[in-house]
């Protein structure tokens, strides 16, 4: 059936019409909508106060605060390695006004050891890398060698003598361990604590011959006195507190030169813009004074850099993550 002209002309002024009213309500909307960040930035800790992340975020919250024009709170949500603030995180509204600071661990070892309850591959945004805590290996008055390579004759000559502690199972220290002792061909006995301060008595004690563990200021104290030996260092390069120290990487064990790598992260779907100036103003704080001296004297190691570069990152300590756990899942049960 034909239109008439004059009823196709009245329709089409109504189509427009209309569509000039759905526009109008569109910009009126997004004009509503209060620029980023419109509210008080929650930043979730996922670890107990007091420690070296702790400490570190409140020294990141407060000039980032000021960058962004709005109060940066700190959340601690301690549990399960991580994974209890990662998961506080992915449940939270993708808005930029939720992120959370966290090492690389619960995406990329964890899930691999365990059940957590976030998917690892979607339910983020890595927005920027911060410091890199090196670790440290060192001898107690248990063991009777010197230096690294003596550990490993000892290791390799009595299989299952030698005893190696670690803060626990799929921690970095022990990730250090399990790669040790699967390039050397060597029987080492695993000795797992929950958490530092029983590890470290029990050190001093000489309970056992090896430890690994995130280098402090305690540490390098019990060094300098000669209760400690300093044997290794997992860094990028020798750390300034230690530059007689080997890292393992020097020392041959390349996949066993391992750090803990901390960062700050959204949920997944947050705006683009929204994770890249985070990105912009967290490389920014990273370069400020107090920061920088934060980090020296808690022996971290900044890191910073392009959201690329941290999602880069993750990809391969998880890769790496992978063939260790999967080539023996023994280790890790």
């Amino acid at each position: 059936m034909t239109v008439p002209p004059l009823q196709r002309r009245h329709f089409m002024r109504r189509v427009g019409t209309g569509l000039a009213a759905v526009c109008a309500l569109t910009r009126l909307s997004y004009a509503a909508s209060p620029p980023w960040p419109h509210r008080p930035v929650r930043l979730i800790v996922v670890y107990p106060p007091g420690g070296v992340s702790d400490g570190m975020a409140r020294v990141l919250a407060d000039p980032l605060s000021q960058s962004l024009g709005v109060p940066v709170l700190i959340e601690n949500r301690p549990g399960a390695g991580g994974s209890l603030g990662m998961d506080a995180l992915a449940r939270a509204t993708p808005d930029g006004c939720t992120l959370a600071f966290s090492a690389i661990s619960p995406l990329t070892l964890h899930p691999l050891i365990a059940r957590v309850p976030y998917d690892p591959l979607r339910a983020f945004a890595p927005v920027a890398s911060v410091m890199r805590t090196p670790v440290l290996v060192v001898g107690t008055q248990a063991f009777t060698g010197r230096g690294f390579g003596e550990l490993i004759a000892q290791a390799r000559g009595r299989p299952g003598a030698v005893r190696w502690a670690t803060s626990g199972v799929a921690t970095i220290g022990h990730m250090v361990l399990a790669q040790v002792r699967r390039q050397s061909r060597t029987d080492i006995t695993h000795i797992p604590y929950q958490g530092g301060g029983p590890q470290l008595n029990d050190a001093l004690g000489g309970q056992f011959e090896v430890l690994s563990t995130n280098v402090a200021a305690q540490q390098l104290q019990y060094i300098e006195g000669g209760r400690f030996q300093a044997l290794a260092v997992g860094a990028p390069a020798r750390i300034e507190a230690l530059p007689a120290v080997p890292t393992l990487a020097e020392l041959g064990f390349e996949k066993a030169n391992r750090d803990s790598l901390f960062g700050i992260f959204a949920p997944a779907h947050t705006p683009t813009s929204v994770v890249q100036r985070l990105n912009i103003e967290i490389n920014r704080v990273l370069r400020g004074d107090a920061v920088l001296a934060r980090l020296r004297g808690a022996y971290n190691l900044p890191a910073g850099g392009g959201i690329e570069d941290f999602a880069h990152e993750i990809t391969l300590d998880r890769r790496r993550n992978r063939e260790l756990v999967s080539g023996d899942r023994s280790q890790f049960d």
